[in-house]
């Protein structure tokens, strides 16, 4: 996915969590799976090397251009990847 904007939210909860935009841009170029909400938004997860191999999940709008990423987060339900 080469073209994305942030959020102001999105923007304060990758600073706030210490979420690199380097792994948000790996999540959204090669995610181990994607999760199409009823609402419309698409989710991008995938674990995440340097932090353990937690799952970071990336909530995106894909009807708006550019993509709009809503909010990112390491999903605690999903834990980690062996």
């Amino acid at each position: 996915m080469q073209d994305f904007v942030y959020t102001e939210h999105a923007l304060v909860v990758l600073e706030e969590r210490k979420i690199k935009d380097i792994w948000v841009r790996l999540a959204l170029d090669d995610p181990e799976r994607k999760e199409r909400k009823e609402d419309g938004t698409v989710d991008y997860l995938r674990p995440i090397e340097e932090f353990g191999n937690r799952y970071l999940r990336v909530a995106v709008n894909p009807h708006k251009q550019p993509t709009t990423v809503i909010t990112v987060f390491f999903d605690r339900r999903l834990g980690r990847k062996s």
